[in-house]
This record gives C-alpha cells, structure tokens and sequence, in this order.
C-alpha cells in the first residue's frame, strides 16, 4: 500500500492503523520477559540511515519494515529485567493517547484556542497539586523532562530572590543532586561556584545544618540565597534527604525550597511513600517525572509550584502578535505565561487518558509492589556475608558493593549482566564504585529480582574466593 495523499480516505486511513497497530502488537508481545541487552547494535543498519536521505515515498510496508529493524536493535530498557537505570517503561495507552493529540494538534499554549484541551490538562494538573498538599492557588505546567523542570524553578526561584542580579544568587544542593540540577543553575546565570555543593550527615542525605551555614555565610557576603534543592530519592542511591527539616532551613531563612523528586515523587500516592516522603508539601517547587514513576513515555515531566504568581513573575510577556489572542478565561492557565514554551505539545492527554482508564488505583498498586521488590532485594543483600549493603532502600533502589576493590565491582555487574536477561548499574559513592538495583517498571515481577539476585549472590560468593 502507498498513501495516496496527505490526509488519506478513510479506507486507507483504517488499513494504515492496522498495520501500525500489528507493529504495536509486536513491540508488547512478551515485552516483559524481553532481554534488556544483548540484541544487535545494528551497525550495518546505522550506517544505511545515516547515508541515506528522503526522497521518493516508499509503501507503507517497506517503511514498517525499516521500522522492525531498527526496533530489533539496541536495548530494550522498557523490559521487566531493566534494573539498572530508572526505567520509563511506556504503556499502550498513552502511546493511543499521544497519536490521539499529535493528529488532533490542537494548540493548548494559549487557552482560548481548545478551552475544553486545556481544562482536561488542567484537571490532571490540579489532581497533582493536590495529591501534594498544596493550597487552590497552586499550579502545576508539564515538561518534557525532569531537566526542563528544574530549570524552570531554578529562573522561578531567580526570579523571586534574585531579579536582574544572577551573579549573585546562590543555590544549595547535595553530594548527589541529579546533574539538571547544577546545569540549570548555569543556564539560568548563576556562577559556578554559586552552586554550593553541602556536607551529607550519613554519605547519602543532605545535611540541614550544613545547608544553614552555608546561607548564612552567603547573606554576610551580600549574596543572595536563592534556592535550597531537596532531593526525593536520589538517583545514585535513592536516598530521600530530609525535606522537613530543609524545609525549615529554607523558611527560617527565606530562601525557596526546591524539591527534585523526578523519580520518588510519585510515591506519595502509596501509603509508605507518603511517610517517606513527609515534609515534601512544604516545598515551593516539586520537579516530578511522570516518563519515570507513572510509567509514561520519554518526554513526560511536571513541575509543581506552589505560588501560580511565581511562574508568571518569571515567564509572562506580551508580544504584539498575540493581541488577537486575549480571552478571559480566568479559571484556566495560561501555559505560555507560566512556562518557558509558546507552542507546546498537547501534554495533558498521555496523562489523562491512562489515568482515565486504569484508575489510580492501578498505578498506586504497581508503585506499592516496586517497594515491596526493593525491600526484598534489600534484605537479600543485607543477609549475604559476601555483600555490603550501602544505602536504602528508601524508596525502590538497593545499592551494594561485593568483596574487593572498584575493578571487583565492575567484574560482578560484567556477571550479573553477562546475558542481558536482567540489567544493573553502577555510580560512585563516597568515591567507591557501588552498584545500584533500581525497581520501578510496572512489567518487573518477583521473577525478575530472584534472577538479579540469584546472580549477584553467585557472582559475590566467586569473588570472595579469588
């Protein structure tokens, strides 16, 4: 079959969303038990597409079947085996969802263009607010990442503390503050070493105290404190720091508080990660990524802010183009003038549509199971005499280290990931290699972490013995 025009009759229209959907059937057919790696890197088949160049259309079946090759390389971080890297598993019905916006293409920058598009978003983004303790007056705007999110509080918080003087502005994070954290600091304006990196009271979490010195000294220098970054479960090791108490560090003092709970953050729906997570409804700012604990596509964060004035204080601005655009339409947001984006994908629905039709519940149920396999794992671990067990698992990542030195530690993640089945990873923490079992993707099972550990353990009891 070629397409016979841009906007193909409806007979053509139904054959190509039937040979699209077969491919999709494909993709998810054992998705669960797939190897995570070990599959072809395809080579051969990356140098042909970066040679070739578009040109005369193909059949659709010839450009499906290119689309088969290039899924049958690679690794497939989206199977229940991926335990090493924080894993965005996907789910059909946000993939629906997204084909549903990307060919509706209704523009949702601005409410007045599809008022009905931006209140569905807003409906998801008022249930995040809410599931956070925040007050009415609270906003949330979708990303496209956890990053993008971070920066956007970052120039929120320059914006409140710090307007027209980011040479001054100073900003507080831990040891193991994910990197988007710093990165924002610099594209925002702040100099290097204006990001103060603080002590940790344990190795993991970020120490209150320090934090406090830290402003103090920076306010008796005439600089100006804008932001103290609260982690929600770190990536290295999944460690929650104390938000209460930085919490208060940051009200006693003024400063915003920030917390990056990109992974754990949504937690809060199940009992445990409400407890862990006490003293994040405190916060002035929550980066959430729905791509990773919602188990959305790539391309899928949220920032909450507490104060909707704050965003608009740093992102409003008028433009003579857009005077034809004004409507009042006061009980929805204004996504270009509390965010960085003017044109912006419809968001809303891949959140919306899996919500709708699996119910909360279902997510809160795969969440409460990703704790229960990490606490499995973590006392698994810490009953190996050859293991040490390093940190967590606060949340759902275990991190360990085996008998020997760093190059050791290389050898038995090399042995538990030899056949691509399952996957683990390593970081360094307090200057040691540490490998890291993270559970999230709602297609682990009990299984999968029996494999990882049955692995480690052999692979730990070998290398006591060399």
């Amino acid at each position: 079959m070629h397409l016979t025009a841009f906007d193909p009759p409806a007979e053509q229209t139904d054959e190509l969303l039937a040979r699209v959907g077969a491919l999709v059937t494909e993709l998810l057919a054992g998705a669960d038990r797939a190897a995570v790696t070990g599959h072809p890197r395809g080579q051969d088949l990356v140098d042909e597409l970066l040679v070739s160049r578009p040109g005369e259309p193909v059949a659709v079946d010839q450009a499906l079947d290119t689309l088969r090759a290039v899924l049958a390389t690679g690794d497939r971080n989206a199977a229940g085996g991926e335990l090493g890297y924080i894993p965005g598993s996907g789910l059909l019905t946000a993939g629906l969802a997204e084909l549903i916006a990307a060919v509706a293409n209704r523009y949702t920058g601005l409410p007045g263009f599809a008022p009905a598009a931006v209140a569905l978003e807003q409906s998801v983004l008022r249930w995040m607010t809410e599931r956070f303790g925040l007050p009415e007056r609270a906003q949330a705007v979708l990303t496209s990442g956890g990053s993008m999110a971070n920066l956007t509080a970052v120039v929120a918080a320059r914006e409140r503390l710090a307007p027209g003087a980011p040479q001054l502005a100073t900003l507080y994070v831990g040891e193991h503050a994910h990197a988007s954290v710093r990165k924002a600091a610099r594209i925002a304006g702040l100099r290097g070493e204006h990001v103060r990196v603080c002590a940790t009271a344990d190795g993991l979490r970020l120490d209150p105290e320090a934090v406090r010195v830290a402003i103090k000294q920076d306010l008796a220098d005439g600089l100006r404190p804008i932001a103290v970054v609260g982690a929600a479960g770190t990536t290295n090791a999944g460690a929650v720091d104390p938000l209460s108490a930085l919490a208060e560090v940051a009200g006693q003092t003024g400063v915003w508080f920030h917390v990056d709970a990109a992974y754990g953050g949504f937690f809060q729906l199940t009992e445990r990660g409400r407890h862990r997570l006490a003293g994040i409804e405190q916060a002035d700012s929550i980066t959430l990524d729905p791509h990773k604990s919602l188990f959305l596509p790539f391309g899928t964060g949220a920032l909450v802010v507490r104060e909707r004035d704050d965003l608009a204080r740093a992102f409003d601005e008028d433009a003579d183009y857009l005077r034809d655009t004004t409507e009042d339409l006061d009980a929805l947001p204004d996504f270009s003038a509390i965010s960085p984006e003017l044109t912006r994908a419809w968001r809303g629905l891949r959140l919306w549509l899996p919500l709708a039709l699996h119910g909360v519940d279902a997510f809160r149920a795969a969440l409460d199971r990703a704790l229960d396999l990490a606490e499995l794992a973590g006392r698994a671990l810490a009953d190996d005499p050859h293991l040490e067990v390093v940190g967590g698992p606060d949340l759902s990542i275990v991190t360990f280290r085996g008998p020997g030195d760093d190059a050791a530690q290389d050898a038995l993640l090399r042995a538990v990931n030899a056949d691509g089945r399952v996957r683990l990873s390593s970081t360094r923490i307090d200057g040691r290699v540490t490998l890291r079992l993270a559970v999230l993707s709602h297609r682990t099972t009990a299984e999968h972490v029996a494999v990882a550990l049955e692995r480690i353990t052999r692979a730990a009891s070998d290398g006591s013995r060399r």
